[in-house]
């Protein structure tokens, strides 16, 4: 008899344990139940105005665009998902890339910055600046056929300045012009006697010989030109 009663009551217990479960997963039901009908009822007035703006907006377009336009486009973007989202890795590897690269980029242009703003101190953009004139000026000046003689004797004219500018022939120019620059400040005499007197010199026989010299090559030239 009591073991009668223990199994009965092992079985009551066992029968209030799962009418306590059904309890709490009837009360969770309703709990979520709430939960959705809440939710409904606070997106129901944000869908009711998408799906007004929408509305609106696909008025504004359906002079342009058919319903069966619309569907294709859907199509070929839902074909094109795959290239859109590796196209979107993509990307995501720019944006880690500009973000690695940023701080060398900015680095670069900061040196840059500084060169050019040494360059402009020392000049160089004003020599550019005037470079560039002078170009101008020299293209305006000379004609289709003057360019065509400049190429012809081009050579000749680069010859004739690589000889003018041996360290000889300048260093010979120089002093020149800076014992020149003395001697046009010294008094003259230009009495027959003073004359008489400059040719006794040594150097000054020799500079007339040698202006001679030149004078009898450049007669030779304009003979043989002529």
């Amino acid at each position: 008899m009591e073991q009668e009663i223990a199994e009965l009551n092992h079985k009551i217990d066992l029968l209030t344990a799962q009418v306590q479960y059904l309890a709490e997963q009837a009360g969770v039901a309703e709990r979520a139940r709430q939960e959705r009908a809440e939710l409904m009822h606070d997106l129901m007035p944000v869908a009711n105005d998408a799906m007004q703006l929408a509305t609106e907006q696909l008025q504004e377009v359906e002079a342009y665009m058919n319903p069966a336009d619309l569907f294709r486009l859907l199509k070929k973007l839902i074909r094109a998902a795959p290239y859109i989202e590796s196209l979107l890795d993509q990307l995501d590897g720019m944006k880690d890339l500009l973000e690695v690269a940023g701080p060398l980029t900015k680095e670069a242009f900061s040196k840059a910055e500084g060169v050019f703003d040494e360059a402009d101190r020392k000049g160089y953009f004003a020599f550019v600046k005037g470079g560039a004139r002078i170009m101008d000026n020299i293209v305006t000046s000379f004609t289709e056929d003057d360019v065509k003689q400049l190429g012809d004797n081009v050579v000749l004219i680069l010859r004739t300045v690589k000889e003018m500018t041996q360290p000889e022939v300048m260093n010979f120019l120089r002093n020149t012009v800076t014992v020149a620059e003395k001697e046009v400040e010294a008094p003259v005499d230009i009495s027959y006697r003073g004359l008489l007197g400059q040719m006794r010199d040594p150097n000054v026989r020799r500079g007339l010989v040698l202006t001679m010299r030149m004078l009898r090559t450049v007669g030779a030239q304009a003979d043989g030109a002529k």
